[in-house]
């Protein structure tokens, strides 16, 4: 699977909700013997030679707990980067071989695991395939078809994936409230392009690499024109109906941007995801945006020790920020996997040095952020809306649908004929991307709309009226994509709801009426 639902690229397991919710409760001390040095010198040369690592140390919240923490922190030799208080999670970083398994046995302390399995250097997504840039040619065919067609915006011709869910229609009767915020935690976003700049909150935009946020100006852009992941999912929630470009599926809705992409290798740990949640819910930010997984873990796995202080670590911030009022939204993923199955092979893990193939059990190795309580999971349709044949999928798992694209299976009839999504870009540009990552957008425009029509709900209540909006399928009768004679993916349920689509496609003309 890639890893952005991007070109640094990501995805959502199936968990019971009781089984999430008591995780942070439950996770207790996890024993592991510090091995003593034979000799205090060797002791001290290898510490010098071992690799800094960063870690999460998730603790009791009472702040004589947390100054009893951090006083053990500096003792076991580790720094600490950021503290949470609200949520009891600490980052730190140690060159100390065992400084995680000295602080599980710290008073006070529920779990603690390293973030990375490759040394920290000095200072990805769920899209399927690299972008593929509009051309002038292009440019110009489609801007004629627009005005043909009336369509508001020129590009819009192209948009096959707004039509197939109403937002066209939707954007005449409510485009959505200014006072309602989708926050894009991902690679960042270019916010003077010009299809986005006139929607875009720089008050509830960050750079939370490292686990602390930076505010300064421009922080939250992406470091280059290759890290366009979140330029491109922006565009699709709420690029502006200006007569420029393309339109967003809520096009008067705000947005902002969270970055959380490392520099070297793109990749999104732990403790930058953790700094997102908590400034997105301090922010008031109403919605957020996940197109990736918590690297370096395709799935974290309860019965490691590590994996385990990611899981916790992330919920808790989630969950702080649900409490708040936001609502999540993330990526299904790109491996046209059964999240509901039995086993499922990981053979991309760790993503940040050598991957070492595994077989888990998505019922007890978890898929973070997508797979925790109350997060949105969603998958990604092609125009003629059927599952994008590269989507994950899951009875019990996928809440809701949305346009993804399919650039093999399912083309349409506009002028590029290109069965991709197509949005903004950094530097102006538009392109072409398709993913579960681009699904979740949609979604998380619809959601925008529903707050916008109902700005009391509460996370619960909008994804209630998420799927109740939703257009279901149903499952297929067949679901060869490839026309071999076997079955690409089994989808489970009924009409109402499935493992394709969850509870539905959504719909955004419904939302607004």
């Amino acid at each position: 699977m890639d890893h952005l639902r991007s070109p640094r690229s990501r995805r959502r397991l199936a968990l019971a909700v009781p089984v999430v919710l008591s995780l942070t409760a439950s996770l207790g001390f996890l024993p592991a013997a510090a091995q003593a040095a034979p000799d205090a010198r060797a002791d001290q040369a290898a510490a010098a030679e071992a690799p800094r690592l960063a870690y999460v140390v998730n603790t009791r919240t009472d702040h004589r707990t947390i100054a009893s923490v951090k006083r053990a922190i500096a003792g076991a030799g580790g720094t600490v980067v950021a503290t949470y208080d609200r949520i009891g999670v600490i980052v730190a970083h140690s060159a100390e071989p065992g400084f995680a398994a000295a602080m599980r046995e710290v008073r006070g302390v529920r779990s603690a695991g390293a973030t990375r399995t490759a040394p920290l250097t000095a200072a990805a997504t769920t899209d399927r395939g690299a972008a593929q840039p509009l051309t002038a040619e292009q440019t110009a065919r489609t801007a004629r078809a627009s005005a043909a067609a009336g369509a508001g915006e020129p590009l819009e011709a192209d948009q096959w994936d707004l039509r197939a869910i109403g937002a066209d229609k939707a954007a005449k009767i409510n485009p959505g409230s200014s006072r309602v915020t989708v926050a894009v935690i991902d690679t960042g976003v270019d916010d003077t392009h010009p299809d986005l700049a006139p929607n875009f909150s720089a008050a509830q935009s960050a750079n939370c690499v490292g686990g602390k946020a930076d505010t300064s100006a421009g922080a939250w852009r992406p470091y280059t024109a290759e890290d366009y992941h979140g330029t491109h999912v922006a565009g699709e929630i709420a690029a502006a109906r200006n007569g420029i470009g393309v339109a967003g599926v809520a096009p008067g809705v705000k947005v902002s941007s969270i970055k959380v992409s490392d520099p070297d290798n793109g990749l999104f740990y732990p403790e930058n995801v953790v700094c997102a949640f908590m400034f997105a819910a301090d922010r008031g930010v109403e919605i957020t945006n996940n197109s990736y997984y918590v690297d370096p873990w395709l799935y974290n796995c309860m019965d490691d020790p590590d994996q385990r202080a990611i899981v916790d670590a992330v919920n808790r911030a989630q969950l702080y920020a649900q409490r708040k009022g936001t609502l999540h939204l993330a990526s299904a993923g790109n491996s046209n996997h059964d999240l509901d199955s039995d086993a499922i092979v990981d053979d991309s893990s760790p993503d940040d040095s050598t991957p070492v193939p595994r077989t888990i059990d998505p019922h007890e190795c978890y898929d973070v952020p997508t797979q925790l309580p109350g997060v949105v999971t969603v998958s990604a349709t092609g125009v003629d809306k059927e599952k994008s044949y590269y989507s994950s999928y899951g009875e019990g798992v996928v809440d809701v649908a949305a346009p993804g694209g399919d650039g093999r299976y399912q083309i349409p009839d506009t002028p590029s004929k290109n069965g991709r999504i197509l949005s903004t870009m950094p530097n102006n540009a538009y392109g072409y991307l398709q993913g579960t990552s681009m699904a979740s957008p949609h979604a998380a425009g619809v959601a925008a709309l529903l707050k916008s029509e109902h700005p009391w709900a509460s996370p619960a209540q909008l994804q209630r009226l998420l799927k109740a909006q939703a257009d279901n399928p149903g499952c297929p009768d067949s679901y060869d994509q490839d026309g071999d004679g076997a079955q690409d993916a089994t989808c489970e349920g009924g009409g109402r709801v499935n493992g394709f689509y969850g509870f539905g496609i959504v719909n955004a003309l419904r939302a607004v009426k």
